[in-house]
């Protein structure tokens, strides 16, 4: 692979790239016509494209970036061929973006500032798109270019604050009330905790391997090509997968959420709301959303309103997060709108397409507001009182919150290309440059074995970590306490990339939404 794909790999390769994007057109321009909209006559058609192309582009060097996670411990203990290691991994994380559940997709979003999301299609839309994707791929590549593993997350969740904040200086406000600073800084822990954890936990498991498996080969460089003992080997091999399904599940659903942004504002008739709910929803909806009533109606002192002064309060409420005397009135009156509106359908799929991207922002607009609610020191809520909303929450986003096969495919196929084309940077500085000596099999396993389980918990939980940073931590953690000595000029260049990646991220794409801004 040192020597190129060679006519026939570029040809292939090509191809793969030309079919992977007239799958993606083929797609939209299918789903938009099922929902009787000729996407030929839209002239947002080919920003539509433009922005997927991006987002899909994005995923790519994605993968660039984090190939080392997965294949960087199996490459340098022997355990697999470069080659071999290079293509198991793309397919895994192929795997691991196809069977991901959507949580990290929508907490992602949830960053975004409300305005921006409710009229993504609109020009201020768009300048957000592209903005917070160029920011996040410039950085990506300029970290990759010099070998530095740069955590993807990272630079998107930066890129991200920082559209909030320009949007917000546009709008007259103060900066800070363009992002959502609860779930920033439940995303930011998830972040500074993860390379510790990393380190700390690789390092223990390190030292417990060393007392409980009195095995001297496994403490010591490989020789030549010698793969390691069978039975380490299959265990490297096996950490290699998880933590390549792994990347896959977590990594991949941000570009995910970021494609379903871009189509909803784009199509809304095709993909605002979920028309393949299950054929119980509707009466869940309906018990889900009488119990809510009852819960928020006392907590009201107001006259309810009418359906467009509720929905300004609203989201006002999630803007400025400060509650008022009509706040909960507010959202009372949208729960009973959207029911209503529900009942009358009789299904999400008979919603007429002139009213599904207004629907669509209520279910949302209403979903964000009871989550706020919910967590407000100053009602008198119950536990089970915050139980009735949290269910009621789940009902509205199993309306809105969803991701078709296609875009999981797309995305899949984008960070699996990418997996297979920009390693090698990135596994020579995880392989060779955070130690003082080289890599042992022992260490593999370690480092890879808490990667993997920490980037399937951060899923579960619907947080994003960086996998990047947590397997880079790992084997740090693993020299560290085998007394192997780190190589402090890289460790170095990895706190500089740590430390810089979130102010960089947030000048670079402020300053492009507000270009973008005025261009479009």
């Amino acid at each position: 692979m040192d020597d190129g794909f060679g006519r026939a790999g570029t040809f292939g390769f090509a191809t793969a790239i030309v079919a992977a994007l007239g799958y993606v057109v083929y797609n939209v321009y299918h789903d938009a016509a099922a929902a009787s909209v000729d996407p030929l006559t839209l002239m947002p058609f080919a920003l539509l494209v433009l922005a997927l192309i991006i987002a899909l582009g994005f995923e790519f060097v994605n993968g660039f970036h984090d190939t080392a996670n997965a294949v960087a411990t199996v490459i340098y203990t022997n355990s697999m061929p470069a080659h071999v290691a290079v293509v198991w991994s793309g397919v895994f994380n192929f795997l691991g973006v196809l069977m991901s559940t959507g949580a990290v997709a929508f907490g992602i979003i949830s960053l975004l500032p409300i305005e921006l999301i409710l009229q993504v299609g609109s020009s201020s839309g768009f300048a957000m798109v592209f903005a917070l994707l160029i920011a996040a791929i410039v950085w990506n590549l300029a970290t990759w270019a010099l070998g530095i593993p740069s955590s993807s997350s990272h630079t998107l969740i930066g890129s991200i604050i920082g559209v909030g904040v320009a949007n917000a200086i546009l709008q007259g406000r103060n900066g800070s009330a363009g992002v959502d600073w609860d779930k920033a800084t439940e995303i930011g822990k998830a972040l500074l905790v993860s390379p510790m954890i990393g380190f700390g936990v690789a390092a223990l498991l390190f030292l417990a391997m060393k007392t409980l498996i009195r095995n001297r080969k496994l403490y010591e460089a490989p020789v030549g090509d010698t793969p390691p003992p069978l039975w380490i080997r299959a265990l490297l091999i096996f950490t290699c997968t998880g933590v390549s399904f792994a990347h896959g599940s977590n990594d991949g659903q941000k570009g995910m959420g970021l494609i379903m942004l871009i189509l909803i504002g784009t199509v809304p008739t095709a993909y605002a709301l979920n028309r393949a709910v299950p054929a119980q929803y509707e009466a869940q909806f309906a018990t889900n959303s009488a119990a809510a009533v009852r819960v928020l109606t006392p907590q009201g002192d107001g006259a309810l309103p009418d359906d467009a002064t509720a929905r300004s309060q609203a989201q006002r409420y999630i803007t400025d997060r400060k509650l008022t005397a009509e706040t909960v009135p507010a959202v009372t009156t949208m729960v009973g709108a959207i029911e209503q509106q529900v009942r009358e359908y009789g299904t999400l799929a008979k919603v007429p397409a002139a009213v599904s991207g207004n629907m669509r922002n209520d279910m949302y607009l209403t979903s964000e507001a009871v989550k706020r609610l919910a967590k407000e020191p100053t009602l008198s809520l119950t536990e089970g009182d915050k139980k009735v909303l949290t269910e009621y929450r789940g009902s509205l986003d199993a309306g809105t919150r969803f991701i078709p096969l296609w875009v999981k495919v797309a995305v899949a196929f984008a960070l699996g290309l990418g997996t297979m084309v920009g390693w090698k940077r990135i596994v020579v500085t995880v392989g060779e440059k955070i130690g003082k000596t080289h890599l042992t099999y022992a260490q593999g396993a370690s480092a890879e074995l808490v990667a993997m389980g920490t980037i399937f918990g951060a899923d579960s939980l619907g947080l994003p970590v960086s996998t990047t940073h947590v397997l880079s931590s790992g084997v740090a953690g693993t020299m560290a306490a085998n007394r192997s000595g780190l190589q402090m000029s890289t460790v170095r260049n990895l706190l500089m990339a740590w430390v810089l990646t979130l102010p960089v991220s947030v000048l670079l794409s402020g300053s492009l939404y507000l270009l973008l801004n005025r261009i479009f």
